[in-house]
């Protein structure tokens, strides 16, 4: 609120937009849609849901869950079947004035395309090629454990995955065989087996796409220092399924398209660098600007490289330690706008100002 050169009061309220059009991917189905839907209907819209046709179950099992809480009929509305049929309708449907889409970048800019002319609020949180960079003052036992995690979370199959290691020169053969060492050890399984560590890539295109970047790598010179194939399967209830084993590549230009495209796999490269000037550019030097993670135990120097690195999260001796209460999103062709805390809550209402005269 403010008073106005004494002579008016001014305040603003934050109001429902109405109706909130929710699309969410199947990398993180169950997390990535309830953290849309939350904010939603939590400051009074109504939402229409549509989780990924590859991973249904989850949102089907929390229309039970939301049921039995007694959420009335009409607040969330849960809706199946593909991105062109069903994505399409609710990105176009003049009465749904407000998109959240999390996705792929080219499907991104098609939802961006549709919302456009209806001149629709709309959050775009979309791809990723994060560089992970280690400096050669960091703990490297944490490093390590950190990178490997990063890199092969869920399959890669992580938005937020730090694909591209970067280390500095003095630390990176030492790096280099360490981390070799730590990802062989991965457990590679049936994902019901609770000593596995690594499961199935979710379906045939994606490991088919895996496959054409590892045969790319290699092309573009680098080398298959572990992994780059798809291993025999787990045991008999598993043999239909797409496993891919955690590859880490050496030798690539950072210029190079595997460098460059996302390829949301197991797959991971492993670069040199000299100095902080130059891995800063290699680490911006992409289309994509969604994460960061900076390994170093000199506090000033992460500030500062921090700052200088274009993308909406930094972690610093950390890897995906998330608080849902500060902004989330990335720059570049990796979205638009950002959801999370405070930030959820001003995209999902409308401002207004009230200006009362004395």
């Amino acid at each position: 609120a403010h008073i106005t050169d004494n002579v008016a009061f001014n305040y603003t309220l934050r109001q429902p937009r109405g109706i909130a059009g929710l699309i969410s991917p199947w990398n993180l189905p169950l997390y990535l849609l309830s953290w849309k839907i939350a904010p939603a209907i939590a400051v009074g819209n109504t939402a229409i849901a549509k989780p990924s046709e590859l991973t249904p179950m989850t949102a089907f099992m929390l229309c039970e869950i939301v049921r039995e809480a007694g959420l009335p009929n009409g607040v969330l509305n849960i809706v199946h079947g593909t991105g062109p049929n069903v994505g399409a309708a609710i990105t176009a449907h003049p009465k749904i004035n407000t998109i959240s889409f999390t996705g792929g970048t080219v499907t991104g800019r098609k939802v961006a395309a549709a919302c456009a002319p209806l001149f629709k609020k709309v959050s775009l949180e979309l791809g990723g090629k994060n560089p992970n960079i280690i400096f050669a003052d960091a703990d490297l036992d944490a490093a390590i454990a950190g990178s490997v995690r990063s890199s092969f979370a869920n399959q890669g199959q992580v938005c937020l995955c730090g694909s591209r290691v970067f280390v500095e020169r003095s630390a990176y053969k030492d790096f280099v065989d360490r981390f070799i060492e730590r990802t062989a050890r991965l457990c590679l399984g049936d994902p019901l087996d609770e000593k596995t560590e690594q499961g199935a890539i979710v379906n045939k295109t994606q490991h088919d796409k895996i496959k054409f970047y590892v045969d790319l790598a290699q092309k573009e010179g680098g080398t298959i220092a572990l992994g780059g194939s798809a291993p025999e399967a787990p045991n008999e209830r598993c043999r239909e399924g797409y496993f891919f084993q955690p590859t880490v590549i050496t030798g690539l230009s950072v210029s190079c398209r595997t460098n460059r495209e996302e390829i949301f796999g197991p797959v991971v490269t492993i670069t040199p660098f000299q100095s902080e000037e130059e891995v800063i550019n290699h680490a911006n030097d992409v289309e994509y600007g969604l994460s960061s993670t900076v390994w170093t135990q000199n506090l000033s120097r992460a500030h500062r490289v921090a700052e200088q690195i274009n993308t909406g999260t930094v972690w610093v001796n950390c890897w995906l330690l998330r608080d849902l209460r500060v902004p989330f999103g990335g720059m570049k062709q990796s979205g638009v706008g950002r959801e999370g805390g405070e930030e959820a809550l001003r995209f999902f209402t409308e401002p207004k100002n009230v200006c009362i005269a004395k």
